[in-house]
């Protein structure tokens, strides 16, 4: 009998409720713990202050560009050293250290950014692949490299121009009072030219499935928070939320990549390009996921940005419409045809470099939303010497990166500064003209494109889709910027500059649009 009643006391609620929170402080006390920061060795740049214990330098999340620029004006050297929980963290600024960021060979791209980004699906190494003996990132490497082939985008050429049409006649069609908020609809062109290119038609010919995939991707972009960056090991609702997002993803490409295999059917789409290379299905998958991730973000939000900034800036709207007329007809056979159809018969070559304008536009407009820092990670095995940092150092003796960790620069140092860029917070496409060109004034001080050891590998995917987005938009509407009850307005969106990353703008906005192309 007393042993019962010593059961029932043990496994009453107040008991099991009690223990379920001690077991959980423990489990989070020991893993805070397996977090604590090793020491900066001495010769590390100069600790930032302000640091909370154990997490560190929370600034870096809440006001990256703020906490930036006042830890290098702080340092004799311009060069801070910060914690992220486990993490250490260099930051680097001024033109060398730039230069030095983006040229050398000692520091690791992917590692840099898959501790301290965060916002792709979770990746895996099979080294049980041929393909895969190097890693995940190389071998992802040299198939975007293959996907951006001539061959490869030329013939999806025509695929492109489908989508683009259907789409702008679904805005078209279901806008209210003829009123599309470009965040939310060029964001979806993209995404379905995205999945053309790297992805499968399947996808992209499904309107419900794309739009089921783009929420997933959504999904999996907002899971990345401080508390899940600096301690990616503890069941946050944002981890379990991405890894759950992420399986979903993975296994509606699966059950098409099963099908295919099952029935013998074929595609002729990046999906199927991998699997006749005998990859393995789940490097495939995880190649398609993350090739979704790197080009939708920063290409989603670029295009809606120009035709925000073109709806803004009516002068600048004729000038890409003039240009676009003047392309087009060089390569009409039929001059008098509609400007959409003439569009169709532009060859891929032009369609990647040959609308001056357009490219002006979207350069002025990845610069001002390129936001948040480069990152790169020492996984060398030994310290790194920053160059020229013995000359600034207190010390008189240079100052190193210690190995395993993460180095940051920060974009704007460059993109928002007005020594270089004139009222850098203006939209102004001209200030990269001939006789202006403010993006030569320096070394690297412009990297939309990525620069040094790393350029964008799907530069050209990107240019030849905003292109293609920003002719067949202009062909198929005139356009204007309008507040939320359809008022002309010339206020763009904020732009954050201490985001972390390009995101869509935290109010709404509108373009107003009267069809003028069939």
């Amino acid at each position: 009998m007393q042993i019962a009643q010593a059961l029932y006391t043990l496994a009453s609620p107040v008991t099991i409720i009690a223990s379920l929170i001690l077991f959980t402080a423990g489990a989070l006390l020991y893993n805070l713990y397996n977090y604590l920061p090793p020491p900066f060795p001495s010769s590390s740049p100069a600790l930032v202050s302000g640091r909370v214990p154990v997490l560190g330098a929370l600034r870096f999340f809440t006001a990256r560009w703020d906490f930036f620029r006042s830890a290098a004006a702080h340092s004799t050297t311009g060069n801070f050293s910060f914690n992220l929980g486990k993490y250490q963290v260099i930051g680097i600024s001024g033109d060398e250290g730039r230069k030095f960021v983006f040229d050398t060979k000692l520091l690791n791209f992917s590692e840099g950014y898959g501790v301290l980004f965060g916002q792709a699906p979770p990746q895996r190494d099979n080294t049980d692949d041929p393909h895969m003996q190097k890693g995940f990132a190389a071998y992802f490497s040299k198939r975007i490299t293959q996907m951006m082939k001539s061959e490869n985008l030329g013939h999806n050429l025509h695929k492109y121009f489908h989508d683009m049409r259907y789409q702008l006649d679904h805005i078209a069609s279901t806008s209210r009072n003829n009123i599309t908020q470009p965040f939310d609809s060029i964001y979806e062109i993209v995404f379905q030219l995205t999945m053309r290119t790297v992805g499968c038609d399947d996808i992209a010919e499904d309107p419900a499935t794309l739009t089921k995939v783009l929420h997933m991707y959504e999904g999996i972009e907002k899971s990345a928070t401080p508390a899940t960056l600096m301690f990616p090991s503890l069941p946050w609702p944002a981890v379990i939320s991405r890894y759950w997002s992420g399986f979903k993803m993975y296994m509606i490409f699966k059950r098409i990549s099963d099908e295919r295999k099952r029935t013998g059917k074929k595609r002729d789409d990046c999906l199927q390009f991998l699997l006749d290379q005998g990859d393995d299905t789940a490097n495939v998958i995880s190649f398609v996921q993350g090739a979704l991730f790197a080009g939708q973000l920063n290409s989603g939000i670029n295009a809606a940005y120009v035709i925000t900034c073109l709806a803004r800036y009516p002068e600048w709207r004729q000038r890409c419409r003039e240009e676009l007329a003047q392309v087009a007809g060089r390569y009409a056979k039929d001059p008098s045809s509609p400007l959409l159809d003439q569009l169709e018969q532009v060859p891929l070559h032009v369609w990647e470099s040959g609308f001056t304008i357009n490219d002006l536009c979207l350069k002025e407009s990845i610069r001002l939303q390129l936001l948040g820092s480069v990152l790169r990670r020492n996984v060398s095995g030994e310290d790194i010497e920053i160059p020229n940092s013995a000359a600034k150092s207190p010390t008189g003796k240079p100052e190193i990166i210690p190995n395993g960790a993460v180095v940051t620069y920060h974009v704007a140092e460059v993109h928002n500064n007005p020594d270089i860029y004139k009222d850098p917070e203006i939209w102004d496409p001209s200030r990269y003209m001939e006789g202006r060109e403010e993006d030569k004034k320096r070394e690297y001080a412009w990297l939309g494109w990525g620069a040094g050891r790393h350029p964008c590998l799907g530069m050209r995917f990107a240019k030849l889709e905003q292109n293609l987005i920003i002719a067949f938009f202009l062909a198929k509407f005139d356009f204007w910027l309008v507040d939320k009850n359809g008022q002309t307005t010339e206020t763009l969106p904020r732009i954050d500059v201490n985001a972390h990353s390009a995101r869509k703008p935290a109010d709404k906005t509108y373009v107003k649009f009267e069809v003028i192309g069939r």
